[in-house]
């Protein structure tokens, strides 16, 4: 997967990034700072892009 592709991360995951994303960027923060952080933060909750229900606990 190349950097900066999202496909692999759920529709909740993109509109979470989405909030984050305008929450930094409302705090001054540039638009592109501001979306590495928000994707840094959905990672850092959700360890990354999507899950399969079967193999976790």
């Amino acid at each position: 997967m190349s950097r900066g592709d999202k496909s692999a991360y759920t529709d909740k995951q993109k509109r979470k990034a989405e909030h984050i994303e305008e929450s930094y960027e409302s705090r001054g923060l540039s638009e592109k700072e501001a979306e590495r952080r928000a994707w840094a933060t959905v990672n850092k909750q959700d360890g990354g892009g999507k899950k399969s229900g079967s193999g976790r606990h």
